[in-house]
């Protein structure tokens, strides 16, 4: 489970407040790259009590997703949120993806913070101090919130991409790259909200010679 052991070394050094970050959607075929970033409060035991069902996202069902999501917002100092959409993706690649939708998360926040924890990716845009940890979204209360913040925000757009772009079945999957979608793919051919630079997109758009 997360705790405040990150953010507390940085507090100690005078440092506050701190963001944690992270992002969702680097392995979805579609739909955008979203970061999250989020400020807690110093901890204190009515925060950790508020938080105590805050986890990594993957780890956490959709509704407790949003239950957890309601409960940081009501908590937290400050939530951002920043994107990439899926031609940027194409253009930037993944590990510049990310950063630049981190960065956007950041440049969010109506707080600005002293110091950042990040799920695993430094920041080298960011002068800020910062220490990068993998897996921190189980590692840290603020990045978990951060995953959180993310995830739910990213859900909810792939929710409205499904009702614009009906066949896709993008409410279901999310982007991601399951046989359903895959089988989608091949009835409905590639849409705006594809990465055509990921492999299996791009192979459908080489069998159908539009590979440009």
């Amino acid at each position: 489970m997360p705790t405040f052991r990150a953010e507390l070394k940085f507090i100690g050094r005078g440092l506050s407040p701190v963001a944690g970050l992270d992002e969702v959607g680097r392995g979805a075929w579609a739909g955008p790259l979203v970061a999250g970033a989020v400020i807690l409060p110093p901890p204190t035991p009515a925060l950790r009590r508020a938080l105590r069902a805050v986890d990594d996202s993957k780890r956490l069902s959709a509704i407790a997703r949003e239950e957890c999501a309601a409960v940081i917002h009501a908590t937290a100092i400050a939530c951002g949120v920043g994107s990439v959409p899926p031609d940027e993706i194409d253009q930037l690649g993944m590990t510049r993806a990310t950063r630049t939708a981190m960065m956007r998360a950041l440049a969010a926040l109506p707080v600005a913070p002293a110091a950042l924890l990040i799920d695993a990716f430094p920041l080298p845009d960011s002068a800020l101090p910062q220490r990068a940890i993998i897996r921190g979204d189980a590692y840290a209360f603020s990045i978990a919130a951060a995953s959180i913040i993310a995830k739910v925000t990213r859900d909810a757009l792939m929710r409205d991409l499904d009702g614009t772009m009906p066949g896709y079945g993008f409410a279901a999957h999310k982007g991601y790259g399951t046989a359903a979608h895959h089988a989608a793919l091949r009835a409905c051919g590639v849409s705006s909200a594809h990465r055509r630079s990921f492999a299996p997109v791009r192979a459908l758009l080489v069998a159908a010679g539009n590979a440009a």
